[in-house]
């Protein structure tokens, strides 16, 4: 895998799908994960949800590294000046490369371009890793839902975070 000088991140396009499901099933992990693991038929990385235009794409050298969903908390207009990090997932062999700090900045920026005051996101009270980094790139925790998901026999913290743009 390349260091991260020949990393990119740009927004995905809809021939990004077929990669970025591959990418997702590979990186599955209950250190992330609240649903279960994929299964066939698998179905599409896409959706109303989450479009092309709302997924940053990290490239490093002609492979992906990673993605990161950028989208709203909620469908109310009163919210919609929140922005909130939806799924961010880096390659196996791209941790620990700077892949996903940068995909959070870049995440902090399109927010910022698409008019966003705040930038917020959950995350598992048992990822460290996660919230490490999100912590060293100015999240705070705002919120902790005690017990909320049951992961492989453990009851699992929901850790709500956010930052001011």
């Amino acid at each position: 895998m390349p260091q991260s000088r020949d990393l990119r991140i740009r927004v995905a396009t809809p021939d990004d799908g077929e990669g970025l499901a591959l990418l997702d099933r590979l990186a599955w992990s209950h250190l992330h994960a609240v649903v279960p693991e994929p299964q066939p038929p698998y179905p599409p990385f896409f959706s109303e949800r989450h479009a092309p235009e709302d997924c940053l794409v990290a490239e490093a050298g002609d492979r992906l590294a990673g993605y990161l969903h950028l989208g709203f908390p909620t469908p109310v207009d009163s919210n919609r000046h929140v922005r909130q990090i939806q799924g961010l997932v880096v390659s196996e062999e791209a941790r620990g490369r700077g892949v996903g700090r940068a995909l959070v900045r870049a995440a902090v920026d399109e927010a910022r371009r698409r008019g966003a005051r705040r930038l917020t996101l959950r995350v598992l009270g048992h990822n460290t890793p996660a919230r490490k980094l999100y912590e060293a790139e100015g999240f705070v925790v705002e919120g902790v839902l005690p017990e909320e998901f049951r992961l492989d026999g453990q009851y699992v913290d929901d850790v709500l975070m956010g930052r001011f743009l």
